[in-house]
């Protein structure tokens, strides 16, 4: 039996709890209360950041207050899927809600800046579990065929959450302070927690008595090492020998890891599903469209304030084409691939969009007019649309039930492995061909010359997209060997 037909066979058998068509958008309510949690907390700290670091005296380490959160987060989100796979989902969920939480408070009652990164640390923990299980639970509630337009619905609270962070952290420390920025999770946390405590019912009996402590410890410990040496290596704008202290032995460690993986009586990969063709590809296209969100998110609005000028409201307003592209297009999609069945359509279509638009970005210059600039985003929110909700779909549709918490924590591991990574080399690339570049520029503009600086700027970005274009290309021409399985049944009405 091939991959295809194994997997409808096991689709076809795969039962869902029978919830009336109210009780399920209540429960992505709560779904999508606690998906605002992960995605509202990554824009609203970052904007908050300035007053932290000012008001805790401690300027140079801020960056850690991103990066302790986002390390713990990836590093822990592989665990959650198993996990939950292993003792139900409801029951992991609601720790991993509960842990969010705690570092929550404790980020807001923070002293100094040492004491905030450990609680983010905290926070990004129990993100980790949010950010895997609001999809997995999802899987189990509506049936195959309607995963598409639901998923869709949370991915949208997500994206939504993302872009409002910084007009409502903006207003947190301003007119309270920024430790709100923090306090505010503790409201949505609670109904989420309440919402779901009271409607949600999924077997929460043990399906396993043992847990792979060893591979946990080997993938967290690799994941973090890699991590740090990416911070670290992206902050020098290139490869130090500190970086190769974190990452040669991170390697080493995911080395051992996936050794001990093919010997583990219960692993928390099952090295299994990645010999499946959709799992593989769909991990690599997780990777890209992680790496383009997270660059497109971070440098455009970096261009838009350092060489075209605008106030951080300014730039923030003038990347909600990105958000309107890719809130129509996960809608759209969702709906569709639900109606029709099929999906891998809107896998192809997405990434030729991807591929479009950073070949596009790729030719942003100094003059670049506001018009052509939304059309861009515009285009990279409609191929993100598109992808990136179905790809959990996708993994989900390819891998047996009782691995669809591990198959789905996989995609997003790979989603935020490609957020640090992507961010981390295309911030290098960008800050090389700026340096590189900038004597040419203040020979021709003047050597204090603000022109020289944007002109710079805006050189090593379309570099860096141009040098990013070859991978996008390489996950268009991958996305077309995707497997299809047919999605069977359909939700309650």
């Amino acid at each position: 039996m091939n991959e295809s037909d194994r997997t409808g066979h096991l689709l076809q058998a795969e039962s869902h709890t029978a919830y009336s068509q109210n009780q399920t958008l209540m429960i992505m309510l709560g779904l999508g209360s606690a998906l605002m949690l992960v995605s509202l907390d990554q824009t609203i700290v970052a904007t908050a950041l300035t007053a932290i670091a000012v008001d805790l005296h401690e300027v140079a380490l801020y960056g850690w207050v991103l990066a302790a959160y986002l390390l713990t987060s990836t590093a822990t989100t592989p665990l959650y899927g198993k996990l939950s796979d292993q003792f139900g989902r409801k029951r992991i969920f609601q720790i991993s809600i509960l842990i969010f939480l705690a570092g929550s408070a404790l980020s807001g009652l923070s002293q100094n800046m040492y004491q905030l990164i450990g609680f983010r640390a905290v926070q990004g923990l129990g993100a980790g579990g949010l950010a895997t299980l609001v999809f997995v639970i999802s899987a189990d509630v509506v049936a195959p065929r309607e995963r598409g337009r639901y998923q869709s619905y949370l991915a949208a609270v997500g994206v939504i959450s993302s872009f409002s962070g910084p007009l409502i952290g903006g207003f947190l420390v301003t007119a309270v302070s920024w430790r709100w920025v923090f306090y505010i999770n503790l409201p949505v946390g609670v109904i989420g927690l309440l919402v779901i405590q009271r409607l949600l019912e999924l077997d929460s009996r043990s399906r396993s008595s043992k847990v792979d402590m060893t591979g946990s410890a080997l993938i967290v410990s690799g994941i973090s090492l890699i991590l740090v040496a990416v911070q670290v290596a992206s902050s020098a704008a290139r490869i130090t020998g500190t970086a190769w202290a974190f990452g040669g032995p991170g390697i080493l460690l995911l080395a051992v890891f996936i050794w001990w993986e093919t010997r583990a009586a219960d692993p928390i990969i099952p090295l299994s599903l990645i010999r499946l063709r959709t799992v593989a590809i769909a991990s690599f296209l997780a990777l890209v469209s992680g790496a383009i969100w997270f660059v497109v998110v971070i440098f455009i609005p970096l261009y838009l304030q350092s060489v075209r000028g605008a106030s951080p409201t300014m730039s923030g307003l003038r990347m909600l084409p990105l958000l309107f592209g890719y809130a129509l297009a996960t809608f759209w999609s969702g709906r569709l691939s639900s109606k029709l069945g099929r999906y891998k359509l809107f896998l192809v279509a997405g990434n030729a969009m991807l591929t479009a638009a950073v070949a596009v970005l790729g030719g942003i210059s100094v003059s670049t007019s506001p018009w052509p600039l939304a059309g861009m985003l515009v285009l990279t929110g409609f191929g993100l649309g598109l992808l990136i909700q179905l790809l959990v779909v996708t993994v989900q549709n390819a891998v047996p039930p009782e691995h669809v918490g591990a198959g789905t924590a996989l995609v997003s591991l790979f989603r935020y492995l490609g957020g640090a990574v992507g961010t981390a080399v295309i911030g290098a690339t960008l800050a090389l061909n700026e340096k590189y570049s900038l004597p040419g520029y203040e020979r021709r503009f003047g050597r204090t010359s603000h022109a020289a600086e944007s002109h710079a700027f805006a050189y090593g970005l379309d570099r860096a997209f141009m040098y990013a274009l070859p991978v996008a290309a390489v996950a268009l021409i991958l996305s077309c060997a995707i497997r299809e399985v047919h999605l069977p049944g359909r939700s309650a009405p």
